[in-house]
């Protein structure tokens, strides 16, 4: 898996994209969290659930099954505390369907563990990309530190933070309105 930065920067990222003004903020934070969200399932270690299982890791909680429930009962629950949709309903389940579905993308494209049941609960094979940059993540907070730590974030900085930084820029150049030239 990649780290919980790297998941959390790009939901933030997507965040910024799909929702840019400010207002927006903590709809970011929500797409930032939900990038996170799917790793919860190693709590099933604990229990003893298997690695390859559907409860497993990278199992039910990685799939783009799983995304589209989470998006849809974030956007419920929103409804429900306030009482009304919120302004671009559309676009927030938007956001936060592709920023949960994100984590799998990040972590098909890592170099360890054994791939991503993006088809869950209907099919259990699990996937890699071809193209696989980032370095695994060490699973557990202890085991995240040190030289697996660094190799880690650095790997991350390269694959997710600098495109990261390139989207954010290029919607800034791209949506920023021309200055009037003085006279």
């Amino acid at each position: 898996m990649a780290s919980a930065f790297g998941h959390a920067l790009l939901g933030a990222t997507l965040g910024k994209l799909l929702l840019p003004a400010h207002p927006s903020r903590p709809w970011w934070l929500l797409a930032a969290a939900c990038a996170v969200v799917p790793d919860a399932d190693v709590v099933g270690f604990k229990f003893g659930v298997a690695y390859a299982s559907l409860w497993g890791h990278r199992g039910l909680s990685h799939s783009i099954l799983a995304a589209a429930v989470l998006a849809t009962g974030l956007l419920l629950l929103a409804y429900l505390v306030r009482r009304r949709w919120p302004l671009a309903a559309g676009r927030v389940w938007l956001l936060l369907f592709l920023a949960t579905i994100s984590h799998g993308v990040l972590d098909a494209m890592t170099t360890g563990g054994l791939g991503v049941a993006f088809w869950s609960p209907f099919e259990q094979e699990r996937y890699f990309f071809g193209f696989r940059p980032i370095q695994v993540s060490p699973i557990g907070v202890s085991r995240f530190a040190g030289a697996a730590a660094w190799r880690v974030l650095r790997s991350e900085a390269i694959w997710i933070g600098i495109p990261c930084v390139l989207l954010w820029l290029g919607q800034r150049f791209l949506t920023s309105s021309p200055r009037p030239m003085a006279s």
